[in-house]
């Protein structure tokens, strides 16, 4: 049996990598909103700005069936491989959250009033 250890410099390595990359995914987020708002703002100066309409129909339906399907396979999966235990939470999760917005975009009545 080859044991291997980790000497501490690789682990103060591995540790910092997901600190740099989520700091410099806040960093982009953060200045791309930031860009948006400025964008927006002269937009609104100038009188050419355009409020872009969200179809919240098209969307609950989307979302509702692909997390029902996705979290149906995973829930399936995970109870083959482990059985009945927590790792079935992580298929259950999605399908229950995907046969609410499912249930959300059958009975509400807007949507269903156009």
């Amino acid at each position: 049996m080859i044991q291997s250890t980790i000497s501490p410099a690789v682990q103060v390595i591995i540790s910092i990598v997901p600190i740099v990359g989520i700091t410099f995914g806040a960093v982009i987020v953060f200045f791309y909103l930031l860009w948006r708002h400025h964008e927006i703002k002269l937009q609104i100066k100038t009188g050419i700005f355009v409020q872009k309409n969200f179809d919240y129909a098209a969307f609950s339906l989307l979302t509702g069936l692909l997390l029902t399907g996705v979290g149906a396979i995973l829930t399936a999966v995970f109870g083959i491989i482990n059985g009945f235990s927590y790792a079935i939470l992580g298929g259950l999760i999605p399908t229950t959250i995907g046969v609410c917005l499912l249930l959300f975009y059958r009975i509400y009545p807007p949507f269903h009033n156009k």
